[in-house]
């Protein structure tokens, strides 16, 4: 997670920064708009929120500490481009070529990135919290897995089972991704997904002969062969969540970094 913390504090250092010392020129601004054709352009800290731009040959162009929250970006040709503290929040990167481009300190959150080219692309430089189409080649199952269990804090459920579920296609014998998923799903009420997601963890957890994670799993079980009754219906009594403590807590015990 410290790693998770310094990316957190790099973004937050270059935004500031960049707010404060860079401005696009003018006259690229106008050829982008008009063309979408950019390629080298100096649009550093502009103002493109929600802008139309798929397609769009930003190739080799700065734009460090510009703002494209929400924008269509479908597809565009962003290679080698300086992306530095530049926010991308929530905008559509789907099939964007990305390969070579500084993401140090970039915002990424909910943004798209089915099918992007990452090549050469550090995105761990980058804030990418619920942002999903993450391609599996592009992140170590541990960050997957990482990022699953801040969306888990957060209350984010579904992301949380995207991201465990990314982590576990890249590394199909990761125990502690097939119980964090199990947990997940459990959150949502989908209690037979989660028990299938508990065994699984159970078995590899066992040949792993890892203690501490068979014990979590086998209690996890027990909780899920126990018959469902509404709490509203009956006096509450502690739940699996409550004997393993906080699920933060619980999942960062399976982080292996």
């Amino acid at each position: 997670m410290k790693s998770q913390i310094l990316v957190t504090t790099a973004f937050l250092t270059i935004l500031s920064l960049s707010q404060t010392a860079q401005a696009a020129n003018p006259e690229h601004i106008k050829q982008l708009l008009a063309s979408k054709k950019c390629s080298g352009c100096d649009l550093s800290g502009a103002g493109l929120v929600m802008t139309d731009l798929s397609g769009a040959d930003l190739n080799g162009a700065n734009l460090a500490g510009a703002n494209l929250s929400r924008a269509n970006l479908i597809g565009a040709d962003l290679r080698n481009a300086n992306l530095s503290g530049a926010s991308f929040f929530g905008a559509n990167l789907s099939a964007a070529k990305l390969t070579g481009a500084s993401l140090v300190g970039t915002d990424l959150r909910r943004s798209y990135l089915y099918n992007a080219e990452l090549t050469s692309t550090d995105i761990n430089s980058a804030n990418v919290q619920g942002a999903t189409g993450i391609p599996l080649k592009s992140a170590k199952p541990e960050e997957f897995y990482a990022w699953g269990v801040a969306e888990a804090q957060k209350g984010n459920h579904q992301a949380a089972i995207d991201y465990f579920s990314q982590a576990i296609a890249v590394k199909p014998d990761y125990a502690g991704a097939y119980l964090a998923r199990g947990i997940a799903r459990y959150q949502i009420m989908d209690r037979q997904g989660a028990f299938q997601d508990a065994q699984v963890a159970d078995k590899l957890f066992t040949s792993e002969k890892n203690a501490a994670g068979m014990q979590t799993a086998q209690a996890f079980i027990q909780e899920l062969q126990t018959p469902y009754v509404d709490p509203a219906l009956k006096p509450a009594k502690p739940t699996f969540v409550d004997f393993v403590g906080s699920i933060g807590s619980l999942l960062l015990q399976f982080l292996p970094f």
